[in-house]
């Protein structure tokens, strides 16, 4: 079982009413994934990551963004 990378792309600019512009998590959505150790529980914050973009909009750059990062891990993107 391979890791699944965290959500963060790197952009890291907590612009949007304390959402990151790159991935839309919080400082402590950030913390948080970091403490998630079972795998079923980071593809759960990964579909809530999902919804919260979609309501939040202009998030259409992060999917292919994450699919990248996935790779580069040689991990399948979850997403």
């Amino acid at each position: 079982m391979s890791k699944i990378p965290s959500p963060c792309i790197g952009v890291c600019k907590f612009k949007r009413d304390g959402h990151c512009i790159g991935c839309s998590m919080t400082k402590d959505q950030k913390s948080l994934f970091k403490k998630l150790k079972k795998e079923k529980h980071q593809h759960a914050f990964l579909d809530m990551l999902v919804h919260q973009q979609s309501d939040m909009g202009k998030y259409s750059h992060w999917p292919s963004a994450y699919r990248k990062r996935c790779d580069k891990k040689n991990v399948k993107a979850p997403v």
